[in-house]
């Protein structure tokens, strides 16, 4: 007779699998199923359960919660649930199916051996399909007494990865590519840099085969991972060892290296919808265990999910249950991994209320904005979602900062040559006061930003006037259509050293303003090494070369990294990038000087007016003992020009960059001094040039 585990009653805190030593207590959500059972596995990969457990609804449910305590059961045994219950999905949306093998929600490890997306889509799957959980012991770890860092808005700059595309180039040379591991490697590549944060994209578990048939047909699978499944899980992708169990301490081995870098963590996450897709995709978790309550669907008929994502569902992230649950995850992966913050994906989606109407007092983001456990936690909201809510300047509550899209747009037609920009682009460089100021808010409330995962790389906006997404298999129909490029003359590759030149100009000239404006900063990994993606702007199920970050090119293009690295660096040492109020154009020391002094090719005659005008100055004051005077040009037109130089005191004028000048003199380092000769500077077209006034 096979031997079984004995049971008892459990308890319903916490959810989720937590051992104690002596057994595992077992606890989910599922207050509307009639029957619950809990399936054992020995191993991941073991093909059938070693023992089912039934529960009785007397004995193992209380209240929302079924619950199950199984004595001397050890660590490492993997799990999936089965419920049962009313499966009326027009009426009531309920798709209850005892059938469907589960995984829990709150699983700390998950594997994927026999996950299955197709069969697990069908109603008459034959065998198993199921990702499923392991129990996992994540109390013990050595921390060092590490703990989340607190830096402050105004000294972040922000770059954004992905985990896996970090190092699964061969080029990367890393023990294990593609992993957490893989990028403890790289962390002295990140300090050269000079990088304060990482912002990871999606390292919550989830699901690769959720891609569209075109893409599937070519054998490819979801890369950027925003097809989450399990919000408490680090990805088993990046693991070295998943089938162990390691999920949560080799996430924390990185977090622990990066901190000891002075490096944030910044998590992407994505509670807008989840990999069960519409009513056609699978049943992973959330559908079996409460469908009516975690997504939204149609009032008309309850079968049907409302979509406010285009991914196929949307999470009612206000429903009490549901926001609770996100709110603890967030406190999860604060308190016990140590993270230092969260960018939403479309946060916007997460305002909604029951049947989608857009919420002004949502309670999900106002429990995060008054979370005692996230108060110095960073949480950053991409400001829209797929069907048209733009809340970019008005995103609820006062903590959150903003992905900053009409920033992105702003200089990226500014940069490309658009004329009659320049209040705009003052306005974007300065801050964004239109859009923060009149509610109380701060120009670090912006995350600036030119180029993100989603769209063109940095030298693909200056290479490409068109998307090229044919290799993702939807005919090119996926991907933004209006993305304010330019290719410079030539579409993608070229052999012309003129129009390469130029190319390396406007990408300098894209990271200078970036680096230069009042705001946080957010860089994209491998724009500083102008990586390409040959014009795809849509990379989402390009795991492989296309997207991986190819480490031969920190050499190749040394010049632009060495000008990135010292722009970072340029930007930490001078206090006047870093204002937490907005520039008022008044004096703010005893000197006289004005925070801001805008001008054209004349001092204090701005082109406000001019509609073809490319061209903006600007002084900004001096804000301590320790700092100085700045004046930066920005000539985007093609033309050089002569523009006048501000009189100051004894001060003469050094050149600090200028993006016209080739490799190593677009930029001077610290101690070098070249001063300017005269009261003009001419100033070649589509260049950046800043001076520093030294007396």
């Amino acid at each position: 007779m096979t031997f079984q585990y004995e049971i008892f009653p459990g308890y319903r805190y916490p959810q989720g699998a937590k051992p104690d030593g002596e057994g595992v207590n077992f606890s989910i959500f599922g207050f509307h199923a009639t029957h619950a059972e809990l399936r054992l596995y020995e191993r991941p990969d073991s093909p059938i359960p070693l023992q089912i457990i039934r529960l009785d609804q007397e004995e193992h449910k209380t209240f929302l919660t079924w619950h199950v305590y199984v004595k001397g059961l050890p660590v490492g045994t993997s799990y999936t649930w089965r419920m049962d219950g009313p499966r009326d999905t027009r009426n009531t949306g309920f798709r209850f199916d005892l059938n469907k093998e589960l995984l829990d929600p709150w699983a700390k490890a998950v594997t994927s051996h026999f996950w299955n997306r197709e069969a697990a889509s069908r109603d008459d799957a034959d065998g198993p399909c199921s990702f499923r959980a392991m129990v996992v012991d994540d109390s013990g770890y050595d921390w060092e007494g590490d703990m989340p860092i607190r830096r402050r808005y105004e000294e972040t700059i922000i770059y954004e990865m992905h985990v896996g595309g970090f190092t699964r180039h061969p080029s990367s040379k890393v023990a294990n590519p593609g992993t957490f591991a893989g990028l403890i490697e790289k962390i002295p590549y990140l300090q050269a840099l000079g990088v304060t944060d990482v912002e990871l994209l999606p390292v919550m578990a989830f699901d690769e085969q959720d891609v569209p048939p075109g893409a599937a047909q070519r054998g490819l699978h979801n890369y950027w991972g925003y097809s989450s499944h399990s919000f408490f899980c680090p990805h088993p992708g990046y693991c070295v060892s998943p089938e162990k169990g390691t999920h949560i301490q080799e996430f924390r081995d990185m977090v622990k290296a990066l901190h000891k870098a002075g490096i944030g963590v910044i998590l992407d996450v994505v509670f807008n919808h989840t990999a069960e897709g519409g009513a056609n995709g699978p049943t992973i978790n959330f559908k079996g265990l409460g469908n009516s309550g975690f997504y939204h669907l149609d009032p008309t008929d309850l079968s049907w999910y409302l979509d406010f994502t285009g991914c196929g569902n949307s999470v009612n992230a206000n429903h009490p249950v549901v926001a609770d649950l996100l709110h603890d995850v967030l406190v999860y992966w604060v308190e016990e991994l140590h993270v230092d913050g969260f960018r939403f994906d479309l946060a916007s989606a997460l305002c909604r209320g029951e049947y989608g109407e857009p919420l002004h007092n949502a309670r999900l983001l106002w429990q995060i904005e008054l979370s005692d456990t996230l108060a110095h936690t960073r949480i950053i909201a991409e400001a829209w979602d797929a069907v048209g809510l733009y809340q970019v300047g008005g995103f609820p509550g006062f903590r959150w900062r903003e992905w900053n899209g009409r920033y992105r747009d702003s200089i990226r037609r500014f940069v490309r040559g658009d004329r009659g920009l320049i209040g705009e682009v003052a306005t974007r460089i300065s801050g964004n006061s239109d859009l923060y100021a009149g509610s109380g808010r701060l120009p670090t409330t912006s995350i600036n930003f030119i180029t993100c995962h989603d769209g063109f790389t940095l030298y693909d906006l200056v290479s490409y006037n068109d998307k090229h997404n044919e290799a993702n298999g939807e005919d090119n129909r996926d991907g933004c259509n209006d993305n304010h490029s330019w290719n410079c003359g030539v579409e993608g590759d070229t052999d012309d050293s003129a129009i390469l030149a130029l190319r390396q100009r406007q990408a300098k000239n894209l990271f200078a303003i970036l680096l230069l404006s009042q705001g946080v900063p957010m860089i994209l990994a491998g724009d500083e090494v102008l990586q390409t993606q040959h014009g795809n702007n849509n990379a989402y199920c390009q795991d492989n070369e296309l997207s991986w970050f190819d480490w031969d090119l920190v050499e190749h293009n040394a010049g632009i990294f060495d000008f990135v690295r010292q722009l970072i660096a340029f930007r930490k040492r001078h206090a006047c990038f870093k204002r937490r109020q907005f520039l008022t154009g008044k004096p703010t020391d005893g000197r006289g000087i004005p925070d801001v002094a805008w001008h054209g090719r004349a001092l204090h005659k701005p082109d406000w007016d001019d509609p073809q005008s490319q061209f903006i100055a600007y002084t900004l004051g001096a804000t301590g003992e320790d700092e100085v005077d700045l004046h930066i040009i920005l000539n985007m037109s093609d033309l050089a020009c002569e523009a006048e130089l501000p009189h100051m005191g004894d001060g003469v004028w050094h050149r600090a960059m200028d993006t016209s000048l080739d490799s190593p003199d677009d930029i001077t380092p610290p101690g070098v001094k070249i001063p300017v000769v005269g009261p003009h500077y001419n100033v070649q077209g589509r260049s950046v040039v800043v001076l520093m006034l030294i007396e």
